[in-house]
């Protein structure tokens, strides 16, 4: 299994959005990331897909 794995800053550039607004949107749990290690969060690219997808889903 390869599931590619984006940092913070990867995630924020992919969806032009702001560190504020990226760690609020996964306290929320409305986007789904993981811990590797101890300290390093990396949020899953399907999780941005999927989160990507219920906006363009609510929008509609």
């Amino acid at each position: 299994m390869s599931a590619e794995l984006l940092t913070v800053p990867e995630a924020m550039a992919a969806l032009k959005i702001s560190r504020w607004t990226l760690y609020n949107l996964i306290r929320s749990g409305e986007l789904g990331s993981v811990i590797v290690g101890e300290r390093c969060r990396r949020i899953p690219a399907s999780a941005l897909d999927a989160y990507v997808t219920r906006l363009c889903e609510e929008a509609a």
